[in-house]
């Protein structure tokens, strides 16, 4: 093509001034457009990360009083779905077992809130351990004991001298009330976290949950017609076990924080029952992080009982409360049975945090 050619092709002055004009103009638009992007995509990536660091977070710690599984459920749940980041906590959730009572951590300071059974808590407040129950979330007892009929064991006093085995202190108290009712003189051996002592014929009798052991026994192989059990409810023990405690001097200094705890950790065992097998999932997490031997179906055994055992049916008693009669009821018979000298006053032992947490406090 000659040079003429080319200039032919060329635009005239007139547009290539006009030509240019536009690319300034759209040139301008597609800076800005850019720019608003830009910061689009920067609010929407890095925004919630520049929030979260922000965020002024209480520290605080929270131990079980056992191993991970579905008995717990209601807290992993909490935890993983923002429900204490939501009441402003950092919780971290410590790993509990039969040798790290919560009663012990918390009375040292080594442990914010834990777990433990209703009557552990009143033996602890009866000898002076200033602790308080901040959310009764189990409102009956699973707690059994159970025997081979093999070994000839048929009622409570076959038990009579025989081998029992038991978990740590804070487990033992209900046994203990049962030993005392039937007049009872049994060895007491410890036991872990399994029934390979059991089911080895080590001991007699051995500490089971019906939401847990008891069906550790039957996927073992035993049939329910080869067991004696003595559900503890039924002889006069019906102990509600599961709650919420901290130390006193933790709720009179931050009675706000105490609420927030209950309150996420309650909506935490409401969203594991309505959604079991996302919580499920997340249990199973927890589970395969500290190595515990279980499978995703006895998981979903021990959620079913616990819902049975948190939402009992055909009661009307709100998630997290606990009610002065079944207090003096279960305290009473700890009395009874020679475990308390006194019984602590039910107002200052519980502290109902499902209402206005700035409404309560201890011996309100």
């Amino acid at each position: 093509m000659t040079c003429k050619g080319i200039f032919s092709i060329l635009p005239s002055r007139k547009m290539d001034f006009l030509s240019l004009e536009q690319m300034k103009t759209l040139g301008r638009k597609i800076v800005i457009k850019g720019i608003q992007v830009l910061l689009l995509l920067f609010f929407v990536w890095f925004a919630p990360w520049a929030v979260a660091q922000g965020e002024e977070l209480a520290k605080v710690s929270f131990i079980p009083h056992w191993i991970p599984q579905a008995q717990f459920a209601g807290y992993y749940v909490a935890y993983e779905k923002g429900f204490y980041r939501k009441f402003k906590l950092s919780v971290d959730i410590l790993r509990g077992g039969p040798e790290r009572p919560p009663s012990k951590l918390l009375e040292k300071g080594q442990a914010d809130f834990g777990t433990m059974f209703l009557s552990s808590g009143i033996v602890r407040r009866a000898k002076g351990v200033k602790l308080i129950d901040i959310a009764q979330i189990g409102q009956r007892s699973a707690l059994m004991l159970v025997a081979k009929k093999s070994s000839g064991i048929q009622t409570p006093t076959d038990i009579q001298g025989k081998k029992v085995g038991l978990w740590g202190d804070d487990f033992r108290i209900q046994p203990q009330s049962f030993f005392q009712r039937y007049n009872l003189a049994v060895k007491i051996i410890p036991q872990s976290t399994t029934l390979n002592l059991f089911l080895r014929g080590g001991v007699d009798v051995a500490s089971a949950m019906w939401y847990n052991e008891y069906h550790m026994l039957l996927a073992a192989g035993l049939d329910a017609d080869e067991l004696t059990v003595f559900f503890l409810a039924n002889h006069g023990l019906n102990f509600p076990e599961d709650g919420i405690y901290c130390m006193e001097d933790t709720f009179k200094n931050h009675p706000e924080l105490c609420h927030h705890f209950v309150q996420a950790s309650l909506e935490g065992w409401q969203y594991a029952f309505a959604h079991p097998k996302e919580a499920l999932d997340i249990v199973m997490k927890y589970v395969t992080d500290a190595n515990v031997a279980t499978n995703r179906m006895h998981q979903k055994w021990m959620l079913a009982r616990m819902k049975d055992i948190i939402l009992p049916p055909g009661t009307d008693i709100p998630l997290g409360n606990l009610r002065a009669g079944t207090y003096y009821q279960v305290a009473q018979e700890l009395k009874k049975s020679g475990l308390i000298d006194n019984i602590p006053n039910y107002h200052e032992f519980f502290i109902n945090l499902v209402g206005d947490a700035k409404k309560q406090k201890p011996g309100s």
